[in-house]
């Protein structure tokens, strides 16, 4: 028994244990084996096509192929290259990385996901204190029942009676039961770091989403661009932003960038360039100086003000939407509109979470207008604006005043008032925020993609722990009605009492052996 829970304990943490004795370090352009134990922080390693990667790092010389579905639950492998983080218990496909190290042993992500699995292991669901429970209630009629065989159907009768208890019996294929699942979970990327979830899922009749970076993406896309100058085409302007942009980290940069790339705009020369936090940057590109950022920071460049500049941006501010302002040589040129990106993922989730019966809402900070649009792209009725960060957990409470169980899907630091306040909490966060986030579960690819995944595990779960609950219960209830009434004696309630727990046993083993044939070594070849 203790080895099949060891076994079971091992298959949880086994997931992220890929570390090696030794690895290859870059010491003055040479490659040195080194053992794990001699890393520093700062070190650069060296990993080839085939090696598990042995650190969270950056990648700072190199491209390659990772399979991270152990860490994410993503299905496809990433290419990462120049720049790209990477994380131990992940495998390189293909290709050759240099990565500074930045964490290694118990600091990595890897290693936080493992402690939370073993801390979630030891949570007592439900079933299993009932189980507990019932084995504690359970003595004093069992030794009752006993001494009432014992005149009755003489001593061999009274001691077999007391093989019918059956604590131990529920109690052991509870645990087992919810560590596979915690297995499985986690096989599909999600990480659950409160066992009881499993329980409290099958009783949620309400999920609550927060909009921005949950049913939306962190980056929005561009939808529009306001030529509002003479003689000045989008494809330029968008080529002055691009351009102005280009080395700025922040998301609009990024997707103005990025756009000019796909439409295949060639990027200027920069003489020089200033930038001031929050507001816009200013470059020189050719005889021009242009600016590109905010309204306000057009404001306060004191530039020429275009007629119909105005109308879009207050047009913007009621929709919510995004404004990058485009200023040429003083005068404002144009504008380029971004709005919030839906998750491709996002429409069929829901989808699937309506066909289980489940009500479902949205909360956001964002205006009114962009909040019932999404609402009604989505298909769903009930949705709440204009909402502070505070006051998402006044609505969820009213939620339960009303009766309903909830589950709010949000971000996992900064919703963490109305996430402590849900009866079960899920973030997209991902995988670098396991120790900050307050997430009951978090969904490691951050998408929406696992989310019915997770209602299904726990329905399965539910069904797992009661089917064992009987065929443990039963062969107990057959054994104190055979002393009575056909005789049992010893080995009849020990064989009755074997069968109890190897039937139970069966019933906790069984998902590993059903659910997912790639449990089986399959993962690996995705």
């Amino acid at each position: 028994v203790h080895q099949m829970e060891g076994r079971s304990r091992q298959n949880l943490t086994d997931l992220f244990a890929l570390q090696p004795r030794f690895v290859w370090r870059l010491v003055d352009g040479s490659e040195l084996e080194t053992p794990f134990e001699a890393l520093q922080a700062g070190d650069v390693v060296v990993v080839n096509a085939g090696e598990p990667i042995p650190v969270d790092g950056v990648i700072v010389s190199g491209m390659g192929s990772v399979d991270q579905h152990m860490l994410t639950g993503e299905s496809q492998p990433l290419e990462k290259e120049l720049g790209d983080r990477v994380f131990t218990s992940t495998l390189l496909l293909s290709g050759c990385l240099l990565i500074q190290v930045e964490k290694m042993g118990a600091s990595t992500v890897s290693a936080q996901i493992v402690e939370v699995l073993n801390k979630t292991a030891n949570y007592h669901s439900e079933v299993e204190l009932k189980g507990m429970a019932l084995a504690n209630q359970s003595i004093l009629p069992n030794l009752a029942i006993s001494a009432i065989a014992l005149p009755l159907v003489g001593l061999r009768g009274a001691v077999a009676s007391l093989g019918a208890s059956v604590g131990f019996n529920i109690n052991m294929v509870s645990l087992l039961a919810t560590m596979n699942y915690l297995s499985i979970a986690s096989r599909h990327g999600i990480l659950i770091k409160d066992g009881r979830v499993l329980d409290r899922l099958k009783a949620v009749d309400a999920v609550v989403f927060d909009k921005t970076g949950t049913l939306t993406l962190e980056q929005p896309h561009i939808a529009k661009i306001h030529v509002l100058a003479p003689n000045l085409t989008e494809d330029e302007l968008l080529a002055y932003a691009a351009t102005a942009e280009y080395r700025q980290p922040h998301p609009i940069a990024l997707v103005i960038v990025a756009a000019a790339k796909q439409r295949g705009l060639p990027l200027m020369s920069v003489a020089e360039a200033s930038y001031e936090v929050g507001y816009g940057i200013k470059v020189k590109i050719g005889e021009r100086l242009v600016r590109v950022g905010s309204s306000r920071f057009m404001a306060q460049e004191g530039l020429g003000i275009p007629e119909g500049f105005e109308a879009i941006q207050l047009a913007c501010q009621t929709q919510s939407f995004a404004l990058v302002g485009v200023a040429i040589d003083g005068q404002v040129a144009g504008v380029i509109e971004l709005h919030a990106t839906l998750r491709p993922e996002a429409k069929g989730i829901i989808e699937g979470l309506k066909k289980r019966g489940l009500s479902l809402s949205i909360i956001s900070g964002d205006q009114t207008e962009p909040t019932r649009k999404l609402a009604g792209e989505l298909g769903i009725d009930t949705y709440f604006a204009n909402t502070l960060p505070e006051n998402k957990a006044t609505i969820i409470r009213q939620l339960q005043g009303q009766g309903r169980v909830v589950c709010f899907v949000g971000d996992g630091i900064n919703d963490a008032i109305a996430l402590k306040q849900a009866d079960v909490s899920i973030s997209l966060k991902g995988a670098t925020t396991i120790a900050t986030d307050t997430a009951q579960v978090v969904l490691m690819d951050k998408s929406l993609s696992q989310l019915d995944t997770l209602f299904s595990l726990a329905r399965q779960y539910d069904k797992t722990m009661t089917m064992g609950l009987w065929t443990t219960v039963i062969p107990g209830v057959v054994c104190i009605g055979g002393v009575f009434f056909a005789g049992f004696g010893i080995y009849a309630a020990e064989i009755l009492f074997q069968l109890g727990f190897f039937s139970g046993l069966g019933v906790a083993m069984r998902p590993l052996l059903q659910h997912d044939p790639k449990l089986f070594g399959e993962a690996g070849k995705q």
